[in-house]
């Protein structure tokens, strides 16, 4: 069976200790992931699409300047 973790408190508080621990238990991968996923809802709200956020676009050259 799944734990499932619960915080109960106002919009504002400055208590974020429940947030820290939440996310510092899932592990890079979980977080990258869920970080990328809220991108993509922003760039959908922003633009109506989220055809290639920028975090995801292939670097073709590389110079010094």
């Amino acid at each position: 069976m799944k734990k499932i973790h619960e915080s109960y408190k106002k919009i504002g508080d400055k208590d974020d200790s429940f947030d820290i621990q939440f996310w510092q238990a899932q592990g890079e991968e979980i977080i990258f992931s869920e970080a990328l996923d809220m991108i993509l809802d922003y760039l959908i709200l922003r633009d109506g699409h989220a055809h290639e956020p920028r975090l995801q676009r292939t670097v073709e050259s590389f110079q010094r300047i």
